[in-house]
């Protein structure tokens, strides 16, 4: 079988490869609701249900939520032994090969892509564009149930250093060492108040590199020479990167984009905001 490109692969090439014996396709699809009113936050729908009414030919639904996270309504990394069971029941093993896909802007796809990977699981891509590109190209998708997956075994090897704890943030903010990126919205980075978090804020010293602005107008991740105009801050930093955003979701989409320039040392802070603003001794800048 052909090796699987990394850490994206084109509608073009799953076409191609949809057979093969090797492959695993996920769909990760998050719905994502804004807050109903003041004081409210957003809300999350699986995406079970519209895989079942369509997806791509041989997908299966990826539960974020209650399956490839901890059980504490923040998407939290699981630990080794649950994840790995949870990804043994998607068919996924030693020796096979991984695509992952949603339905918005690939970040529930980085996502799993990036899980994957902190339990040392190399052989795994985003599709470029996700299921909206794959549908807009009049490629075929399907109502009919996937079979069940074969039974597989899944090694997990913990990489610590592609996750960034409370502390290892606090010490980049105190002794340097990393560049903090910060993946939201220009507006929520300069935020001096906040429904969603328990302060409002950034960390301090972060950059600012929206994971928005990373996509194309057809969903695609932007050329590499457009990247390294978004990421030029970052990328005159040198060493580690650390990203975060609100839950650890968004982050990882940077991370991605940074994997794609060349940049491997990058972790996720997977605490984020929420863990980082839930504790009033931290420091935040605002504005």
């Amino acid at each position: 079988m052909s090796s699987l490109p990394t850490p994206l692969v084109t509608t073009d090439w799953l076409a191609d490869h949809l057979a093969d014996a090797d492959l695993r396709l996920l769909d990760a699809t998050i719905f994502l609701a804004p807050p109903a009113g003041p004081g409210e936050d957003w809300t999350q729908e699986r995406g079970d249900v519209a895989h079942a009414e369509e997806h791509i030919p041989g997908s299966r639904y990826a539960d974020l939520v209650s399956e490839l996270s901890t059980d504490d309504g923040w998407f939290s990394r699981p630990g080794a032994e649950s994840f790995a069971a949870a990804v043994e029941r998607l068919g996924i093993g030693d020796g096979m090969k991984v695509v992952v896909y949603d339905r918005a802007a690939s970040m529930w796809a980085t996502r799993v892509w990036w899980l994957l990977r902190s339990y040392g699981f190399d052989d795994v891509a985003v599709l470029d564009g996700g299921f909206p590109r794959w549908k807009a190209e009049g490629r075929p998708t399907t109502d009919e149930p996937t079979p069940a997956a074969p039974v597989a075994t899944f090694t997990p090897c913990d990489r610590p250093e592609l996750v960034a704890s409370t502390a290892d943030v606090l010490a980049v903010v105190n002794d340097g060492g990393a560049c903090l990126i910060n993946s939201l919205t220009a507006e929520d980075f300069s935020a001096t108040e906040t429904d969603r978090y328990a302060r409002p804020g950034r960390i301090p010293g972060s950059l600012n590199v929206p994971v928005f602005d990373l996509l194309a107008t057809d969903g695609t991740f932007r050329s590499p020479e457009e990247l390294r105009e978004h990421f030029a801050d970052v990328l005159a930093q040198p060493g580690r990167k650390i990203t975060y955003c609100g839950g650890g979701i968004a982050a990882t989409g940077d991370a991605l984009a940074l994997y794609l320039l060349g940049e491997e040392d990058v972790a996720i802070y997977d605490g984020s905001l929420r863990e980082w603003t839930s504790d009033a001794s931290l420091p935040l800048e605002v504005g």
